[in-house]
């Protein structure tokens, strides 16, 4: 098993939900704004998208 999968899930286990939902939504933004860098997406996607994200999972810009 590699050490660095097991110690991410270990680190997993040991969040709070509020924690996990926060995670989740880093890692969505993050993939928006990659998708945004290379083209994929124009500007006002990514935006509607990222605002919408915000909205469901209670987050603040």
């Amino acid at each position: 098993m590699d050490y660095r999968t097991d110690q991410s899930n270990t680190a997993w286990e040991n969040m709070t939900l509020e924690e996990k939902n926060h995670q989740l939504y880093l890692n969505e933004k993050e993939l928006l704004d990659t998708f945004l860098q290379h083209g994929a997406i124009t500007q006002a996607q990514h935006d509607k998208s990222l605002h919408d994200l915000q909205e469901k999972m209670g987050e603040t810009p």
